[in-house]
């Protein structure tokens, strides 16, 4: 019974770190960065050593789910201790040149990091080896693992209350309560390990790194502002649900400025946006809040619509009312789909490789109803286009 117990415990170990998508990812990016062949997520305790995910380009022979006899491992030591270890050659190493686990598992290049939750649990930890020596010692190399073992620490963390929270709903109604008041909390709480990590990428981008390096910190500070947005999108959703509602500044002020600028945030080298703003005269309006839904609309056109064909964005007065469209070619979206597309965590036919929360065309009907206007959607194989009218006077 223990045996059936510690194997379920270590599958559901498995299974968490396989649930999130970064992972494979954060170790592609560490081979790659590290020159090394092997890198893995592992689940360390006080009897076991248990790979959660792996990249193997050296044949070492582990899947996720194999085990290593947890004393044969460095990874029982850093438990012990806590503190990253980094070896460039272990041959060359006073340290650990006669240490019995390089010689058993014929490394001479390793490093590991600790995986350690936010209420101080020790999970395991993310490391790599390599049959080669490997330039390791940087502080760069050592940042990069320690940022990414942080970033592991904080999703186990976010989908252990996650888990945690649906655990305990009792029923719908109670679901739907807890629901929005965590989000509330965890859109408060996402916030201070974003902002370090902004500072980070910020501090970085002023620093000579590596070119490989130099991409990954591109990557990182994307994937910020990426987040940022869907922080927004969260506390938009949690305070209309918890009765703060959606809060507009109405101003008379020019429009086209703030859509031109939404335009070139999202606009990249491999896709490309059409638009035209024709808004000679003032809009009152809140102009950060139609800002905002521009770009949660490019942001769903660019991720659903056809790669090979441009989104197209417009707008105009006509007859006193602000009309802004967007538009992408791609498969027309299903109308049972249509109907519930405005609903908040609706994601309509997302493809596998594609994630979002499902609030941003929630949000974005939402501002277009507190500026007494529609936001329509209209789907058919020639285009798929999403308009918006409000008054604009």
């Amino acid at each position: 019974m223990v045996a059936d117990s510690e194997r379920g415990v270590a599958a559901k170990d498995v299974h968490a770190i396989q649930s999130i998508p970064a992972v494979a990812k954060i170790l592609d990016v560490v081979c790659r960065m590290t020159g090394m062949g092997f890198a893995a997520v592992a689940r360390v305790t006080g009897t076991r050593w248990m790979a959660c995910s792996v990249r193997d380009e050296i044949a070492f022979g582990l899947e996720p789910g194999g085990e290593l006899a947890v004393e044969s491992t460095i990874c029982h030591e850093i438990q012990g201790h806590g503190k990253p270890i980094v070896i460039d050659d272990v041959t060359c190493d006073a340290q650990w040149s006669a240490h019995h686990t390089p010689a058993q598992y014929g490394f001479r290049s390793y490093i590991s990091v600790p995986i350690v939750l936010p209420d101080g649990e020790f999970f395991g930890t993310l490391c790599a080896i390599d049959p080669k020596p490997a330039k390791l010692s940087s502080t760069e190399a050592l940042d990069t693992f320690t940022l990414f073992a942080e970033l592991i620490a904080f999703h186990l963390d976010v989908n252990r209350r996650l888990a945690m929270s649906e655990a305990a709903l009792l029923d719908e109604r109670e679901a739907s309560r807890l629901r929005e008041q965590f989000i509330a909390v965890l859109g408060h709480d996402l916030r201070n390990p974003l902002g370090s990590i902004a500072t980070t990428a910020a501090v970085l981008t002023k620093t000579a790194l590596p070119e490989p390096v130099q991409g990954l910190v591109e990557r990182m500070q994307n994937s910020v502002k990426r987040i940022s947005g869907l922080i927004d999108n969260l506390m938009d959703f949690a305070r209309g649900r918890l009765g703060g509602g959606f809060t507009l500044t109405l101003v008379r002020e020019s429009l086209a400025p703030a859509l031109e600028q939404v335009v070139a945030e999202l606009r990249t080298n491999d896709r490309e946006i059409e638009s035209h703003f024709d808004l000679p005269e003032p809009v009152l309006c809140d102009r950060a809040r139609i800002a905002q839904l521009l770009s949660n609309l490019l942001s769903n056109a660019l991720t659903h619509g056809a790669r090979d064909a441009p989104v197209r964005t417009a707008a105009f007065i006509r007859d006193g009312w602000l009309e802004l469209y967007v538009a992408n070619k791609g498969d027309p979206i299903p109308p049972a789909t249509v109907t519930r597309l405005f609903a908040p965590f609706s994601r309509g036919e997302v493809m596998p490789n594609q994630s979002g929360l499902g609030l941003g065309l929630y949000i974005a009907s939402e501002i277009a109803r507190a500026h007494g206007g529609t936001l329509t959607v209209q789907s058919t194989a020639a285009e798929t286009r999403f308009t918006l009218r409000i008054p604009a006077a």
